[in-house]
């Protein structure tokens, strides 16, 4: 009978959640839900002088703001350390890993004769079959796994298939240090044992890590998972992903506008893909989603098209569920905080109404805020440098005209708006850009705006008469 799946995320609570580690934690949700399986979270945190609480925060905040959940409470691993310790003391019981004796002078020596001879520092495993008794006085030991001498370690790899690693490459590395703190190598192979990891999905840069660990598997006669390595994620331009590329925390992300659901289509395509689906719902992804779909070569992060494609979710909302999602993440956008505290009940039926056109012109939850801010200026109107251009004295004369016009509009409704005005342009034998440019700097202070009749509508009657007359002359 075949174990059921299980995927893990392990993150270092060294920094935020970045956009590949966001990436890896998507792979690894969508396949074990993809699997009927479970996702468990474990945090890295043996590095305890790089290892903050603001970080594990951020790490915990990111995944729930991308909707990723997992299974149980996170599991920390520097609070399994006696666990580990117990497994490296089993290997030195059966032989398959040492005590070494090395001096700090004596590693650094092995470490300046490789540089000397252009190669890299391997450990020369000179306590390997030592007699601990030539032990020198005052050295704490640390104990290394006995490597392979000869050959190569195979990781039949699900994502960058059969890769031989020579085993010379791999030397007897460190599994318990002086201090007999575990290495992250030793603690990665007990704790997966132990949660029961049947798919490992990381980046590509742990595939050296990936040979050692099936050593450790190996010498402990425990079933090696099934091991996937997802090529990086470059910028645009194919160079190693940077800031300016997007290498920011998943926070950024939240603060730049973007949605949730939106973020989690774009990661899934870095990388993966199904057939020539763009666009594609939470339950599409996960019912689509295989390892065998993840490509081998590096994928290409791009602004734009996230962009694009959190554009293509704002429009295709609902408005109800948008305003709750915008309205939801106001504390964490720029401007956010202040912009919520002037949606008063009266003012957030303002937004709801014009909320239709303005997130037609909305790329980002900020487009949002931009857009809106128009609804609750106070008069009279600053005007931008376009608006004033375009209130001439003949504009201004109209207006005065189009104010006592709308005056007399009995439903204050876009669609009752509109025929009012256009009836009023087909009789002055104007164009009805001619009106509409003009009102639209009258009412938002700018060039460019939603409708010009959801604006109306937005605004309500007297406040959108009460704006037209600051601006109308006679």
């Amino acid at each position: 009978m075949t174990s059921p799946v299980v995927t893990r995320f392990a993150p270092s609570p060294t920094g935020f959640l970045h956009i590949g580690g966001a990436r890896t934690a998507l792979f690894n949700w969508l396949y074990a839900r993809h699997s009927g399986g479970r996702m468990l979270l474990r945090i890295e945190d043996t590095d305890r002088e790089r290892s903050t609480e603001a970080a594990i925060t951020a790490i915990i905040d990111g995944l729930a703001w991308l909707g990723l959940t997992w299974e149980g409470e996170p599991i920390y691993q520097f609070a399994r350390a006696a666990r580990h310790r117990e497994i490296a003391e089993a290997l030195l019981a059966s032989g398959k890993a040492y005590r070494a004796y090395d001096t700090a002078a004596e590693l650094e020596a092995m470490r300046a004769k490789a540089q000397a001879e252009g190669g890299f520092a391997r450990y020369d495993g000179r306590w390997r079959d030592r007699d601990p008794a030539e032990a020198p006085l005052g050295i704490s030991p640390t104990i290394r796994v006995r490597t392979p001498a000869e050959g190569e370690t195979i990781i039949d790899d699900r994502v960058l298939g059969r890769v031989a690693i020579p085993n010379k490459d791999l030397e007897d590395f460190v599994i318990l240090r002086s201090d007999g703190t575990p290495t992250y190598m030793l603690a990665v192979v007990v704790d997966d044992h132990d949660m029961g990891v049947t798919h490992i999905i990381r980046g590509a840069e742990h595939l050296t890590n990936g040979a050692r660990q099936r050593i450790l598997y190996e010498a402990m006669d425990w079933d090696v998972p099934v091991m996937a390595h997802v090529p990086l994620i470059h910028g645009p331009d194919g160079a190693k992903l940077s800031k300016r590329h997007g290498a920011l925390g998943v926070e950024a992300y939240r603060e730049m506008g973007y949605l949730p659901e939106a973020l989690r289509n774009y990661l899934a395509r870095l990388g993966w893909s199904h057939g020539d689906d763009e666009v594609m719902s939470t339950e599409q992804m996960i019912a689509w989603f295989d390892i065998d779909g993840i490509g081998k070569s590096a994928a290409r992060f791009d602004f734009a098209k996230l962009e694009n494609l959190n554009a293509q979710y704002i429009r295709a909302m609902d408005d109800e569920p948008l305003l709750n999602a915008f309205v939801g993440a106001l504390p964490h956008l720029p401007g956010g905080p202040e912009f919520a505290a002037l949606l008063t009940p009266p003012r957030m039926e303002k937004l709801r109404i014009a909320l239709p056109s303005l997130k037609d012109r909305a790329k980002t939850l900020n487009d949002l805020i931009s857009g809106a801010r128009f609804l609750f200026a106070e008069r009279p109107l600053a005007l931008d440098e376009a608006a004033r251009h375009l209130l001439d004295d003949e504009s201004r004369r109209l207006l005065a005209e189009i104010q006592a016009l709308l005056s007399s509009v009995p439903d204050w409704r876009a669609p009752s708006l509109e025929a009012a005005v256009k009836d009023f342009a087909a009789t002055k034998g104007l164009k009805l850009g001619k009106i509409a440019q003009p009102l639209r700097a009258a009412l938002t202070g700018r060039a460019a705006s939603p409708g010009i009749f959801e604006v109306l509508a937005a605004l309500g009657r007297d406040e959108s008469l009460s704006r037209i007359a600051d601006q109308a002359r006679p």
